[in-house]
C-alpha cells in the first residue's frame, strides 16, 4: 500500500483553496489540479508500506498537543513542463515538533524517512502551464490568512480508481487536548 501521514483539512479551508484553484484554473493553459476531497497537508510520505500496526504505534507514540496553522502566502516549484503551485503554512513550532516526533518515531521503527528541510504547503496544482500576463501578486492576494485547526494526525493510502487518484483513511489519532486552538 502506498501511505503518507496528513493533517486533513476542513470544509471551510477546502472551500477557501478551490476557489483560489478555480481562479488558478482559469488562467492557466494546462495542469493538473488537486480535487477538492485530495486536498490534506502532507506530514511524512512512506511510499509502499505493509507494516499498519508500526506506523499506528508511531503516530500514537508521536501525538502531541492540538495547535493551530495558519495558510500564508502562494508559490510555485518550477519544473520543466509546468510548475507545481500551492499555498503556504506560516511557521509553527508545534508542527514542526510534531513532524520531528513523527519523523523520530517512524525510524525507531525502521521506516525510511526523508532527511530534508519539511516545507509544509498544500499542493493546488501540478504540471501547471499559466497564460501570459497572469498576475501572480495578485493571484496571491485572493487566499487571505486562515485558521487550520488541527487536532488529529492521519494514515492515507493513496489509490487509483478508476484512473483518479483518491486518498483514503485508514486511521486516525488525536492529538492531546490542551494545545492552543
Amino acid at each position: 500500500m502506498r501511505l503518507f501521514l496528513a493533517i486533513e483539512l476542513d470544509d471551510a479551508v477546502k472551500n477557501q483553496l478551490c476557489t483560489a484553484m478555480d481562479t488558478l484554473r482559469a488562467n492557466a493553459r494546462s495542469g493538473n489540479f488537486t480535487r477538492r476531497e485530495n486536498l490534506h497537508l502532507t506530514l511524512v510520505f512512506l511510499g509502499e508500506q505493509t507494516r499498519l500496526d508500526a506506523i499506528k504505534a508511531a503516530m500514537e507514540e508521536a501525538a502531541g498537543p492540538a495547535f493551530s496553522l495558519t495558510l500564508a502566502g502562494v508559490g510555485k516549484f518550477c519544473r520543466e513542463g509546468g510548475d507545481i503551485w500551492w499555498c503556504g503554512i506560516e511557521k509553527s513550532p508545534t508542527l514542526t515538533a510534531l513532524y520531528a516526533s513523527l519523523c523520530a518515531s517512524l525510524r525507531k521503527r525502521g521506516f525510511p524517512v526523508e532527511a530534508r528541510e519539511y516545507r509544509p504547503h498544500l499542493t493546488l496544482g501540478r504540471q501547471v502551464l499559466i497564460q501570459p500576463g497572469f498576475d501572480e501578486k495578485a493571484f496571491a492576494a485572493t487566499i487571505p490568512p486562515a485558521a487550520v485547526k488541527v487536532q488529529a494526525v492521519s494514515l492515507m493510502q493513496s489509490l487509483r480508481v478508476n484512473g483518479r487518484l483518491l486518498y483514503k483513511c485508514l486511521y486516525r489519532t488525536g492529538l492531546q487536548d490542551g494545545g492552543a486552538l
